[in-house]
């Protein structure tokens, strides 16, 4: 290579350097950091500020929704979280000792008060039975041949053929076969129920859930298992808590007639409509609320037991209240609060208060007036004075 190449060789690199070193002077600070400041001068000299942006720039506009504020009649209802139960449960249960003969039933059947669901063995019992109608019956013929000893007795006494303590004596045996004839009677009524215990019926109308003992075990009085379990489904019951702050309010709700109550699943569609039924005696102090208990006809068997359910109990109705949806009432450090926006499409905040609210609409008892015109949706990007644009169904799309 010729010197002449090799100096424009040096000359080009060099170049380049210099040109690198201006464009980022921050890599080559930690090598030299005196070529940087020089490459940072350079910079300064040769490359034209970059523009900085002024206060003027016009701000864009933040898409919201927005709904007016209006006044009508605002149903008060109060929603809570609830569950369906049996309105009575009852655990059948063997009353007299002895071997399951038969079981009646099929397991998830209706049944009717009444209804055969299992039978004893029958026979231990009818022969006890059968032992004090025998036991009755003779001293029945006792009594009756003792009755016929007094009649002569009373003859004799008369002719003085028989002494008065012999008198006095057939008398009181007369007296203690009529005692013996009626303890034969509580016997008979004993053994009869007894007897009759043999025959386990259903105490009310309902359905069966599983069968809990088998056919040929052995029972007794008393032992905790059951039979069967019995729910009365018609009608049902529907548990639900209120805030203790609105005790009084239900109270006097029921002592003006039946309460309304609806109850919905928990993804909102509506299953029955039934009436408020008791209130518990006393407040939850670990929750601060009250135990309701609602009754429901349940004729098409949309609620069964354990099915979780949405309960609204209808308190009243707000005479043309303000109303926005509930998704417009935002939380500040100073309370609630909407953004209303103005005639200029700009935002400002106002603080309400809220007198009533359910998952879709609240009722403002102060703040607004009704005709207002308020964010819905996008209230995270605004502030006081922020411009808005209501966006409208072609503009979402």
């Amino acid at each position: 290579m010729s010197a002449k190449s090799i100096f424009w060789t040096v000359i080009v690199v060099v170049l380049a350097g210099a040109a690198f070193a201006i464009y980022a002077p921050d890599r080559i600070e930690p090598l030299s950091p005196q070529a940087a400041a020089l490459a940072r001068q350079a910079r300064a000299r040769i490359l034209p500020p970059e523009p900085a942006a002024t206060a003027t720039q016009a701000e864009a506009p933040v898409p919201v929704d927005a709904e007016t504020a209006a006044r009508k009649d605002f149903t008060v209802v109060l929603e809570n979280l609830g569950q369906v139960a049996a309105y009575n449960t009852v655990t059948v249960k063997a009353r007299v000792d002895g071997q399951i003969m038969r079981i009646a039933f099929k397991e998830g059947q209706a049944v009717k008060a009444g209804d055969l669901l299992a039978e004893i063995d029958p026979r231990p019992f009818q022969a006890t039975l059968d032992q004090v109608e025998a036991k009755k019956r003779q001293d029945e013929a006792n009594l009756s041949n003792a009755k016929l000893d007094l009649t002569r007795y009373s003859t004799l006494v008369k002719q003085n053929f028989a002494s008065r303590q012999q008198f006095d004596t057939q008398n009181s045996t007369v007296n203690q076969l009529i005692a013996q004839i009626a303890a034969d009677a509580a016997a008979i009524d004993a053994a009869k129920v007894q007897l009759g215990y043999t025959r386990i019926t259903a105490p009310l109308t309902g359905r069966v859930g599983y069968r809990l003992i088998d056919q040929g075990n052995m029972v007794a009085a008393s032992q905790q298992t059951g039979i069967v379990v019995i729910d009365q489904l018609h009608p049902i019951a529907v548990t639900f808590p209120a805030p203790e702050e609105q005790v009084g309010e239900i109270n006097a709700l029921m002592k003006q007639g039946e309460a309304k109550v609806t109850v919905k699943t928990t993804d909102g569609q509506p299953l029955s409509t039934g009436v408020l039924e008791v209130v518990d005696n006393h407040i939850d102090t670990a929750t601060g609320t009250v135990t309701l208990k609602a009754r429901f006809d349940n004729t098409d068997d949309k609620l069964w037991p354990g099915l979780a359910v949405i309960a609204d109990l209808t308190l009243g109705v707000d005479k043309q209240a303000v109303v926005v949806p509930t998704a417009a009432v935002q939380h500040g450090v100073q309370g609630l609060f909407v953004y209303v926006i103005g005639d200029d499409n700009k935002v400002s905040v106002r603080k309400v208060k809220v007198a009533h609210e359910n998952t879709r609409e609240a009722a403002i008892a102060e703040g607004l007036s009704g005709g207002e015109k308020i964010v819905t949706n996008g209230q995270a990007l605004l502030r006081p004075g922020s411009l808005v644009a209501i966006q409208t169904a072609d503009s979402r799309s």
